[in-house]
């Protein structure tokens, strides 16, 4: 075996809306461009939505933060874009938010563990949640985004489906160590089990969309016993869908991926890419910049006794594609 290291939301707030929300990019020395701090702007409420890397993933939850910018008069959202998906970015990324004295952030960490330390000293200091991938034994308030665990399963009855005779696999994403990785990844080996079905690698990239397609390239031509290559992230799908088609792998190797990428919609379609599980981050920045801002002012009834506010996944295959996309 090879090895390379590796409540259900119920409500939707309004209806989407051109906004106006500011992206921060971890090398620019300003926010927004203002020489004022985003809690003393016109005396708003000042929220941060951080992002974990550059991914494409992202476009939708940026839409989400300008929609809900222009329902919320009297904040200032912020809109945190990772040129890196490292720690030392993202601390970099926050220690400018909070000496420009941001109010609210909510984060995607890029290593829970390695992170905790840093969640903990800021929410200590501002209101503090986490959002598409949680640090669960950080001092954050809340966890809003998917059940990865509960994600992993339902990537694990594709790849059952793909793999009906069972066979080996491999998996990709861009960090093991972030918690969104690790849960789909048990989620995967759970619905997996006594399926005849076994993982023969995960290869990690770091979010370099260049090792993500080489990684896959590698195990096309050097592991010709590996059946189906399985991306955790958003650009995992579409750097394995070129490298099938460049391999002239299309039909021999079955592809099961994450998210909504055009090019993993695309793939879909033209039988590259068997499936995919697509989440909503529009909703992750919505609902995350909501109740936020209702924290700030003091409410915290929104907050679930497990600390947990899952938004659904949905399972997009050839059979659904079409519909999916008219409806996105």
């Amino acid at each position: 075996m090879f090895l390379r290291f590796a409540i259900v939301v119920s409500a939707v707030f309004f209806l989407a809306l051109a906004g106006c929300t500011r992206t921060i990019h971890a090398s620019g020395p300003k926010l927004g461009g203002s020489d004022e701090t985003p809690a003393t702007a016109g005396n708003k409420i000042s929220v941060a939505f951080v992002t974990n890397n550059s991914s494409v993933y992202w476009a939708d939850a940026r839409k989400g933060t300008d929609a809900a910018q222009s329902q919320l008069p009297n904040a200032d959202l912020l809109f945190v874009m990772a040129d890196t998906g490292t720690v030392a970015t993202q601390t970099i990324d926050v220690q400018q938010l909070l000496a420009k004295g941001v109010q609210a952030i909510a984060i995607s960490p890029v290593d829970p563990k390695a992170e905790t330390p840093l969640l903990n000293d800021i929410a200590g200091k501002v209101i503090l949640i986490t959002q598409d991938s949680d640090a669960p034994n950080s001092k954050r308030l809340c966890y809003i985004g998917t059940d990865n665990h509960a994600a992993g399963l339902e990537a694990a009855k594709l790849i059952r489906q793909a793999l009906p005779s069972g066979g080996k696999i491999a998996l990709f994403v861009g960090n093991r160590t972030a918690q969104n990785a690790i849960d789909r990844e048990r989620g995967i080996r759970d619905g997996l089990a006594g399926s005849g079905i076994s993982i023969e690698a995960v290869y990690t990239d770091g979010t370099d969309r260049a090792l993500a397609k080489s990684n896959a390239v590698e195990v096309l031509q050097h592991h010709p016993e590996v059946q189906a290559l399985v991306g955790l992230w958003g650009y995992n799908g579409p750097a394995i869908k070129t490298a099938v088609q460049d391999q002239r792998k299309v039909g021999k190797v079955k592809v099961v991926c994450w998210d909504s990428d055009p090019a993993t919609i695309a793939g879909i379609r033209n039988g590259v890419i068997y499936g995919t599980i697509v989440q909503q981050p529009y909703q992750f920045a919505m609902l995350s910049a909501h109740y936020l801002v209702r924290a700030v002012q003091g409410d915290m009834s929104w907050i679930p006794p497990s600390k947990c506010l899952y938004v659904p996944v949905k399972t997009v295959t050839k059979a659904n594609v079409d519909s999916y996309a008219a409806g996105s």
